[in-house]
């Protein structure tokens, strides 16, 4: 990862294309490798340069800047990065006390790239730390390497990096949220909803298990777990029910009970809808592929 930065000469590309995809979606707007020396020459405020809705990614390799967003400054070192909206109240700038910044830099457009965005910073923030061998920071050194060889040609190619670059920071801020401990509130629902998914439990039976009120409950619940309390219900017994379908000595009938549902109709319905064919299909078909475990947001 070093030699690719020490093998890179200074500058900023600009990238123009044209393709309405891009500001549906995510395009690129431009991308750089710079170092910057003079405090009074590089300062840029959030709400009054030219560009708007654009999402600036900048990341410290050597050297420190400053951002101050809202009210507070951020001092940024070497696998400092930030990640800004314009317009918005921020300011990023070399401070005074600095010898030098050095610094990659991605900006992106896009209505869908300003939707990651918001979401990545109300999990993370708008300023984290990351490891150079990190994969949005490998994404951009391969940007970087192929801009100076030519090798952008298209819209589409821009518009895949820019996406491929948006998913790699939404994959980074879930795993960061999800090394975070989960709050005592939290692990008793889960557990609860883990060992009593049999019986006929609602929402109000996990919500007083937590100890908070419902509307706190919820809303802790899914920035943790990254489903509803209900969802997490659901997908445990589909789960199990996946389970429990490898049995052939048991009903549909019998399955629905086992896994919390009043009558078979009813625990189809819910099956069908989460992997697309009822029960007994799953249990019977040789035209789909087994599986042993659900994964989504069902």
């Amino acid at each position: 990862m070093l030699s690719k930065i020490r093998n890179m000469q200074y500058g900023t590309y600009g990238v123009r294309f044209k393709g309405q995809h891009q500001q549906r979606v995510a395009g690129m707007y431009s991308l750089g490798y710079e170092k910057q020396e003079n405090a009074s020459a590089y300062s840029w405020d959030g709400q009054t340069r030219g560009e708007k809705d654009i999402i600036i990614f900048q990341y410290t390799l050597k050297g420190h800047g400053a951002i101050r967003i809202e009210d507070y400054v951020y001092q940024l070192k070497k696998g400092d990065a930030f990640f800004v909206r314009v317009p918005s109240n921020h300011h990023y700038y070399l401070p005074s006390d600095s010898r030098e910044w050095e610094f990659i830099h991605l900006t992106i457009f896009g209505s869908e790239a300003i939707q990651v965005q918001e979401d990545i910073t109300n999990a993370i923030g708008h300023v984290f730390n990351l490891e150079l061998n990190a994969t949005p920071i490998a994404i951009i050194l391969e940007l970087l390497q192929s801009a100076a060889q030519n090798k952008i040609t298209d819209a589409y190619e821009a518009s895949a990096f820019a996406y491929s670059f948006l998913m790699a920071m939404h994959r980074f801020s879930r795993n960061l949220t999800d090394n975070i401990t989960w709050p005592t509130s939290i692990t008793k629902a889960v557990h609860f909803i883990d060992t009593h998914y049999a019986q006929p439990i609602s929402l109000d039976d996990v919500v007083d298990v937590s100890g908070l009120s419902k509307y706190h409950f919820t809303r802790v619940f899914h920035k943790t777990i990254h489903l509803t309390p209900i969802q997490y219900l659901k997908k445990v017994r589909m789960n199990k029910a996946i389970d429990l379908l490898k049995d052939d000595t048991l009903t549909i009938d019998e399955i629905a009970i086992k896994v919390g549902f009043s009558n078979g109709n009813y625990f189809s319905k819910v099956f069908r809808a989460s992997l697309g064919l009822p029960p007994g299909e799953f249990r019977n078909s040789k035209t789909f592929s087994p599986i042993d475990h659900l994964i989504g947001d069902h």
